[in-house]
């Protein structure tokens, strides 16, 4: 299959180009209209009681959602404002779609007892469609930000998803002007030219336009997280350049055996590319396991990623080989220096933990086990505004209630629903639950009563209460959704499916790592270091955002949990970005061995050959992570800072200590697999090809 697309590439570059610009067009004019499309209800999961509890509200609730205005800033008294508040509620009374507006001085609650604030919420029809909610709620915000008054904010209900989407492109678009010039300055620092230098960039820019394409098609079928924009496109955005770095230093090595351009692409995809197509599934396979939950989100973020993964890898193999053919002869091939010059610091690394094996596995190993110990106390929550930057209107609408009014006050509610059939004394026990409970009854018979937790709205107190309704009701038709009880049902789903999710992970990279190395023992010691060096990852991001440890320099603060997004995606993607490293150096630790047949002597050469390549990677992926960290949004500041750690400690510690350390320690076992098994893999099992490069040749 490689040689085949390598020979269409070759032989027809200016038609592979203009598919590729033609994708490009419609990937940033298509595509970028997923921003209009994406969803905040991330915790939903369908065939939950809370789901399926407020899936029958909407069918037989009249009333619709709601926003919420704060005027705040002056003494809200004042003959003037208070003119101009009592216009403005009349006016938006009047707004098509507007059910009622309260009157905030005369309603209890909705005045501040310092005088300096007042709520002003605005409840809408039931049963209006997109459309129309979307034009009664701008009209209503439009019409309340009129009012004369230092602080006015609208946010809550429909208005904040839409809020969090101009975000999240705004976000986007900031961080790919930050990072595309800082890793164009680091690729001319790697390849010393401007042309070359520039590939990679252009296979990073089809990256992003395929998650915006894949995210636009999976939002027509199914609903798609502001979270899924920033993740899916910081992911294509560096594996994109990782492929294209991984492509350019192979072809440039092979630039030095043969004055034929077109023989050098063959041979760069023959050998790396076969490399970038087993990264790309085992990226692919990885995030598999996020299809094991029935989450929409998870299953919608991991199907989006890997068709990212897989549009950068296919740009890889297809688009980057028909560039090289066309302009690859100004190319100029890697330097030819002395082999005791060539990545020296990485061989003189291997060298070092071959020899000292025990050493470094009895201190690299504890090591990483104590940075993944918080791990063990980690909560997740849905999170509250102070997730989002503080220059983000919801947050500034939070900020302002939590300065002037109760605790307590604008929190979700546990929303209980007693069917038809639910007795009395039922309800009369749901309510004691709460001083402050609410009931009211539906045109259907339904009574909902509203139990407002003493915290947040996904906090302890809350989730407690849902436990208690479960616990009270007994057989009663009576059900419970709500924050709280869409966590407490997120979470068990994950409790549930995590085994499930891990072991298809698990069993599918050892089955793809095996086809590439023919060993059985490989895969489970690659298995085994990743998952430390994600520990360490997860650990410090627990450290930092849970326990608000060092979070201000992040421009965060300590939340007291992680938000329940980012374990997930951590985990999904950066196991499938550590065996992008781990392949780039078995790739050539194979080669190598195949040459010499000494395995000790393959260990430091493959490092010798594959470490600058996978230094400079993870280098190039944590400068597009981290300007993703940028937009202040806690959720991708988490993701963000997991990722960067997992791919930095993965490409440095695990893989140029550990990784020797452990293949020294196995020896020519390593290499080992069953009879049967090395029968299968002589058969059907994929490999690099050998190439005629030098017997050590360049990394750069």
């Amino acid at each position: 299959m490689l040689s085949t697309l390598a020979r269409t590439a070759t032989r027809r570059p200016l038609t592979v180009i203009t598919l590729w610009v033609l994708f490009l067009l419609l990937g940033f004019g298509l595509g970028t209209g997923v921003f209009g499309r994406l969803s905040d209800n991330v915790p939903e999961v369908p065939g939950t009681e809370s789901e399926a509890a407020a899936e029958y509200l909407d069918r037989v609730d009249p009333s619709g959602d709601s926003i919420t205005a704060v005027v705040e800033g002056t003494a809200v008294t004042d003959p003037a404002l208070r003119t101009q508040v009592e216009q403005a509620v009349a006016d938006v009374r009047k707004i098509a779609g507007v059910a009622a507006v309260p009157d905030p001085y005369t309603t209890p609650g909705l005045t501040a007892e310092d005088g300096r604030a007042l709520l002003v919420p605005v409840a809408l029809k039931g049963g209006l469609d997109d459309d129309a909610e979307e034009r009664t709620v701008n009209d209503a915000a439009d019409r309340i930000r009129e009012i004369d008054a230092p602080e006015v904010h609208v946010s809550g209900g429909p208005l904040l998803g839409l809020q969090i989407g101009e975000r999240a492109q705004e976000d986007v678009r900031n961080a790919e002007l930050i990072s595309l010039p800082v890793v164009l300055a680091l690729l001319l620092v790697v390849f010393g030219g401007l042309r070359t230098a520039a590939l990679p960039l252009v296979i990073a820019v089809s990256g992003i336009a395929g998650a915006f394409l894949a995210l636009f098609l999976f939002s027509s079928v199914t609903d798609i997280s502001v979270y899924a924009i920033q993740v899916t496109t910081m992911l294509g955005l560096g594996l994109a350049v990782d492929y294209a770095l991984l492509m350019l230093v192979r072809f440039r090595e092979e630039r030095r055996t043969t004055e034929d351009v077109v023989e050098a692409v063959h041979r760069t995809v023959a050998a790396a590319g076969r490399t970038v197509l087993f990264s790309g599934l085992t990226v692919a396979v990885s995030l598999t396991g996020l299809l094991v939950f029935p989450s929409v989100f998870l299953r919608s973020m991991g199907l989006a990623v890997a068709a990212v993964v897989v549009v950068d890898m296919l740009a890889a193999v297809t688009l980057l080989p028909a560039l090289l053919a066309r302009f690859g002869r100004k190319i100029p091939p890697a330097k030819d220096r002395p082999e005791n010059e060539e990545g020296r610091v990485f061989a003189r690394l291997a060298r070092f933990s071959a020899r000292n094996r025990v050493a470094v596995l009895a201190v690299i190993v504890p090591a990483l086990l104590v940075l993944t110990l918080p791990v063990t106390g980690m909560r997740i929550n849905i999170g509250d505004a102070r997730q989002l930057p503080s220059s983000t209107e919801a947050r500034q609408l939070y900020d302002t209630v939590d300065a002037h009014f109760p605790p307590g006050t604008g929190v979700s509610t546990v929303t209980v629903v007693l069917k038809p059939g639910a007795d009395a004394g039922t309800a009369d026990r749901i309510r004691a639950l709460s001083p402050r409970a609410e009931s009211r009854d539906l045109p259907n018979g339904t009574t909902v009563v509203e139990l407002p937790p003493s915290g947040s709205m996904d906090g302890d107190a809350a989730t407690d209460l849902v436990k208690q309704v479960r616990e009270l009701r007994g057989d009663a038709p009576v059900e419970v959704t709500g924050p709280a009880a869409r966590l407490v049902d997120f979470r068990a789903m994950l409790a549930d499916r995590a085994p499930w999710a891990a072991l298809t992970v698990l069993a599918g990279i050892f089955v793809l790592l095996f086809a590439f190395t023919g060993s059985v023992l490989i895969p489970l010691r690659t298995i085994a270091t990743t998952l430390l060096s994600l520990g360490a990852a997860l650990g410090a991001v627990v450290w930092v955002f849970q326990d608000g440890h060092l979070a201000g320099l992040l421009g965060a603060e300590g939340l007291g949990a992680l938000s329940l997004t980012a374990p997930p995606l951590i985990i999904a993607i950066a196991f499938g970005l550590a065996m992008d490293y781990e392949l780039f150096i078995l790739a050539r630790m194979r080669e190598a061995r195949r040459v010499t047949g000494d395995d000790r002597e393959a260990v430091v050469t493959g490092l010798r050959r594959s470490g600058r390549v996978v230094t400079c990677a993870a280098l190039l992926l944590a400068v597009v992570f981290g300007a993703f960290m940028t937009g202040g949004f806690s959720p991708i500041l988490q993701i963000g800072l997991g990722l960067t750690l997992a791919v930095l400690i993965d490409a440095t510690v695990v893989r140029m200590l550990l990784v020797p350390a452990t293949m020294a320690l196995l020896g020519r076992r390593a290499w080992w697999a069953p009879k049967p098994l090395r029968r299968l893999h002589d058969r059907f099992g994929l490999r690099e090809e050998a190439s005629a490069a030098p017997k050590v040749p360049t990394s750069v």
